[in-house]
């Protein structure tokens, strides 16, 4: 696998050559501002000890506090956190909100953890960092395998340490304990706002086949909004399997496979594919939404979808990128594709901070101001510098780091 990070960097040269930030600029953003890892014991359920690795990179504070979600997962790294923690910076950058870039992480395999475990391994993971976070210093969020009961732990951890009532260190939590209206769906649901407004420009058609790489939280959920707006979902894949069905996949009894089976495949009218032929399916619009390094200099030539929408974070890697440009094949940016997340994660931040709860349609309309207006912005930039729709993002993003500067 590659280095995320080294694909990070690559980005961030890459854009210093289209555009002219200054070297002292680029320099300041090569390095986070703070790189922590830390050991978390746990007492295991059998009485036993085990010591946990666990990390937060607080990348870039320019905008505001340090923002950014925090994942459990067996091959959770530095390298992959400092990545991700760089372009949460970029990601609130370009929609324009007032926080900058952060990550977390731990290396574990949740599933393997009892629920008491897992809360333990949460709380500790709030001790060992309670000093660095806070409402105006650092506010962490869910990411991969994270879920907002985990953040209740972690909130309530914070506030038994700290004393702080305001519940505003930490987003993505369920609605009874502070949450927001619109979380869950605030991924999906922001890409879709931001396909749509380039859909257009971009040639597509009114009724777009649609494959989506990914059937969790994000996947499914865009899966759902893609059809209620009269888009065919052709394919979709979990980390298992892939099903693809020419005509349209009815999705509700995908789900209910999905729950019965624990998988995908198999169902019933659908042809059993692997998560590398869903990436080179025939389709207007493909949507990685799982992982980083997906599409690579190895499957991009076989790629032949008209739009790539990233719902994961850097699901292209630099030379993929390359070779989709030459092709002529456009990458809506994970940066902005997938910013609907930390953007409903700091209207929750803000609420809490007022004491306010907006409702789901206040929450959605904010949303879709805001995406709009970045994608029309992303979208001049890429035009006016006559380059990819990624460039024309960071390009985006650096402007309004380097002002604030």
């Amino acid at each position: 696998m590659q280095n995320p990070y080294q694909d990070a960097m690559h980005q961030l040269d890459k854009v210093s050559k289209v555009k002219n930030f200054g070297d002292d600029f680029i320099a300041r953003l090569r390095i986070p501002d703070r790189d922590i890892r830390i050991s978390i014991p746990v007492s295991m359920d059998d009485g036993t000890l085990k010591i946990f690795e666990g990390y937060r990179v607080e990348y870039n504070n320019t905008l505001g506090p340090y923002k950014g979600g925090i994942r459990y997962h067996p091959d959770t790294e530095i390298n992959e956190v400092k990545a991700l923690a760089f372009w949460m910076t970029l990601k609130c950058a370009v929609a324009g909100i007032p926080m900058g870039g952060g990550k977390g992480g731990i290396t574990v395999d949740p599933h393997k953890l009892s629920k008491a475990e897992l809360e333990r391994l949460s709380r500790g993971w709030v001790k060992k960092l309670s000093d660095v976070l806070g409402p105006h210093k650092d506010v962490p969020a869910p990411d991969v395998n994270t879920t907002p009961e985990i953040m209740a732990w972690m909130a309530d951890e914070y506030a038994k340490i700290t004393g702080d009532k305001t519940r505003a260190t930490f987003t993505g939590k369920p609605i009874h304990n502070g949450g927001s209206e619109g979380r869950g769906v605030a991924t999906g649901l922001g890409g879709f706002y931001v396909f749509n407004i380039l859909s257009k420009e971009l040639n597509l058609p009114e009724k777009c086949k649609v494959a989506i790489q990914g059937f969790g939280n994000v996947g499914a959920n865009a899966a759902e909004i893609f059809t209620q707006h009269g888009h065919i979902v052709i394919a979709v894949s979990d980390s298992k399997s892939a099903i693809y069905k020419e005509s349209g996949l009815d999705l509700e009894k995908v789900e209910a496979h999905k729950k019965n089976t624990g998988a995908l495949k198999d169902f019933e009218g659908a042809k059993n594919i692997t998560n590398e032929e869903l990436l080179e399916l025939n389709c207007d619009v493909l949507i990685p939404a799982a992982f980083e390094d997906q599409i690579t200099k190895d499957n991009a030539d076989k790629i032949k979808a008209k739009v790539i929408l990233e719902l994961a974070n850097g699901p292209t890697t630099p030379e993929a990128d390359e070779i989709l440009y030459q092709k002529n094949i456009p990458v809506i940016p994970d940066i902005l594709a997938n910013s609907g997340g930390v953007t409903v994660s700091y209207f929750e931040w803000e609420q809490n901070l007022k004491g306010e709860h907006w409702t789901e349609k206040q929450v959605f309309n904010k949303l879709k101001t805001i995406l709009d207006y970045s994608s029309k912005k992303m979208l001049s930039k890429a035009r006016e510098f006559k380059t990819s729709l990624r460039m024309g993002a960071f390009i985006v993003a650096l402007e309004r780091i380097k002002e604030k500067y």
